[in-house]
């Protein structure tokens, strides 16, 4: 196999930040030597999570075995995850803001038509139910663990306890038309035809619109991760490759 120099568009405090945990986590076990240091085993895993290159690349790129890969990048991964800040703790975070803003996104997934439970009929394609939390400046505050594509919006907020947890935090939540019922602080937009609507339900509808698009430079930012664009490992490990994406994005923020 060919190798070539490459370009990885992450911020370097990402890189310090992930190479330190690395060297905590070695100390903790008592490792003494590794193929590849700790600083070279964070970039390994930024290269396969911003850029979603195959194991197989990134091993004949770094000197080391496939196997050797796929395990140091699954270490650091979880070590990552294991950082990810809880729904509690997003929810006092998120009382320290003005409001908070909810919604989700599926990531799409290989999976055929007869996985329906991973169907998302809204998107037309498989995939995995993400709920987040982002503050009014588009910052990533949490994520949420993974459900197939084929839950709805406001049953995974339901099933996740996201709107008891922020009603209980006393946080206004702003989200759109997918969380109508959802109760609690939630704040959603009239439903009907535009032409149906009242000229007030009209400018709040205009105004809710406003603010909840500030939560799609988050998305946007999780998505720059072009791993999670399409996955394809199996679908127990996508929460812990989120919550990695999740705790980078934090530590490139700070």
């Amino acid at each position: 196999m060919l190798v070539y120099s490459s370009g990885l568009n992450v911020s370097s405090s990402a890189l310090r930040f992930l190479s330190a945990r690395l060297r905590e986590h070695r100390r903790a076990l008592g490792t003494r030597w590794r193929r590849l240091n700790t600083g070279r085993q964070a970039l390994l895993t930024l290269a396969h999570l911003r850029n979603g290159h195959p194991y197989a690349h990134l091993a004949a790129g770094f000197g080391v075995g496939t196997t050797t890969a796929w395990r140091y990048v699954t270490e650091a991964v979880d070590v990552l995850a294991a950082l990810a800040p809880s729904l509690a703790g997003a929810a006092r975070a998120a009382s320290l803001k003005a409001f908070v803003l909810l919604d989700g996104t599926l990531l799409p997934i290989d999976r055929i038509a007869a996985d329906r439970p991973f169907y998302s009929g809204k998107h037309g394609m498989h995939g995995m139910n993400v709920q987040v939390l982002a503050e009014p400046l588009g910052r990533l505050l949490w994520a949420s663990p993974a459900l197939p594509g084929a839950v709805y919006d406001v049953r995974a907020a339901q099933e996740h306890g996201i709107i008891g947890a922020l009603a209980q935090a006393g946080v206004n939540c702003w989200a759109d038309k997918g969380y109508q019922g959802a109760g609690g602080t939630v704040c959603v937009p009239y439903r009907g035809r535009w032409d149906a609507l009242s000229s007030g339900q009209r400018a709040v509808n205009r105004s809710h619109a406003t603010i909840r698009a500030l939560v799609e430079p988050a998305i946007a930012g999780l998505k720059t991760w072009r791993l999670l664009r399409k996955l394809r490992c199996s679908t127990t490990r996508i929460t812990a490759l989120v919550e990695a994406v999740l705790v980078l994005q934090q530590a490139s923020s700070n």
